[in-house]
């Protein structure tokens, strides 16, 4: 059976990628795996029909939303399908649940009231995902770093493994729902309601002694310290996934797992647009004018710029590979190193005697942009 791959991968974009990068990543993927440009090419035919059904989904924020969350459980009989929900793989009930507090893997009122909770039994000892807001320096993000952070949570008792159970205790069967894990109530005299026993949380059966640590309940709280590390190329807004470590489950059920969002510290010098890296630095007109060699930062270290003589503001110079690490490819992108040219703000009398005498000696042919303008200038008056 053929593994899909991430919908994300497919189209070369991270989970945070706004609408518009979705559209413009799969527009060029389309045109570079197009049928009509790749003849009898099996190989791009299949690539195109992955792109168009990772498209399908990831630019419909219902359907990227289930996708998010499901995976691709989602559309396991409809492989994204043309309307919403074709094929998903969803608890029809779900929406209620998230009303009315259960959430996902719980118990809610809703599962109480049409009596639906016993088929979730399972999941309701699962532990609750947890999220942990992590700060990183613009370095870090760039290039990747081990991390180690503490969280508080609910963790299995160490004393009974989990089960709640002190040394040489017994279950015994629930004297209030007799084994079954439910009761049922009556609201009006006329709706009978199921609800979970709230003796023994729908186990159906109790411990005759419970651990003295955690008194029954198999989680105490406690601070973790989970390692984590951080891949190069991460920017503010990136969700990494620890699986396990969120709270553990009730009774040995299923922990949970922990979601770190990051959010990456503003550099002094860089500026972040995508993978590349813009960086502005002042010239000196005289190196401007006559050409130079500047030093200039980069991420990796001093680096020397060459200046060509007559270098105008705003001019850009491009460092491959200077920037940053691409996720999923590794391969970094750009350095930009955009010029202003400054003007002296004081000058000696010496400088002042010298610079007169250069203009002086200029000539409007060195100024084109300068004589650009006052042309259309003058034919705009004439009119």
């Amino acid at each position: 059976m053929t593994t899909k791959r991430d919908y994300y991968e497919v189209l070369e974009i991270t989970r945070s990628s706004s609408t518009e990068e979705i559209k413009k990543c799969y527009r060029k993927l389309a045109v570079k795996y197009h049928p009509d440009k790749n003849p009898n090419d099996k190989a791009a035919e299949e690539k195109f029909k992955e792109i168009g059904e990772a498209y399908e989904v990831l630019s419909h924020p219902d359907k990227r939303a289930a996708y998010d969350r499901y995976g691709h459980a989602a559309f396991a009989n409809g492989g994204g399908g043309n309307g919403f929900g074709a094929g998903m793989h969803i608890d029809p009930f779900e929406i209620f649940r998230e009303v009315f507090g259960g959430g996902r893997g719980g118990s809610s009122i809703f599962d109480d009231f049409f009596g639906t909770s016993s088929g979730r039994q399972k999941n309701q000892y699962r532990g609750a995902d947890l999220r942990y807001d992590l700060e990183l320096t613009f370095e870090e993000a760039v290039f990747g770093c081990e991390k180690e952070i503490k969280v508080r949570k609910l963790s299995q008792c160490e004393s009974c493994h989990g089960n709640g159970a002190a040394e040489g205790a017994q279950k015994i069967t629930c004297s209030t729902c007799h084994g079954v894990g439910q009761v049922r109530t009556s609201v009006g005299g006329f709706i009978a309601m199921m609800q979970t026993c709230p003796q023994c949380q729908g186990e159906g059966s109790t411990i005759d002694k419970p651990c003295h640590k955690c008194h029954g309940h198999g989680r105490v709280e406690k601070t973790s310290t989970i390692p984590l590390r951080i891949p190069a190329g991460v920017e503010t807004g990136t969700r990494l996934r620890s699986t396990g470590n969120g709270e553990a489950g009730f009774r040995t059920g299923e922990a949970g797992d922990l979601y770190v969002i990051l959010h990456v510290q503003s550099h002094p010098l860089f500026h972040r647009e995508g993978n590349h890296l813009l960086c502005e630095i002042p010239i000196p007109f005289p190196i401007a004018a006559l050409g130079g060699e500047i030093e200039i930062p980069t991420l990796q270290g001093p680096s020397t710029l060459k200046i060509p003589a007559g270098t105008q503001n705003g001019k850009v110079f491009r460092l491959r590979h200077k920037g940053i690490p691409d996720l999923k490819t590794k391969i970094a992108g750009d350095l930009h190193i955009r010029t202003t040219i400054e003007v002296p703000t004081r000058l000696s009398v010496e400088e002042k005697k010298k610079l007169e005498e250069f203009s002086k000696l200029s000539h409007h042919e060195n100024y084109p942009a300068h004589r650009s303008f006052f042309e259309k200038a003058k034919a705009f008056f004439k009119q």
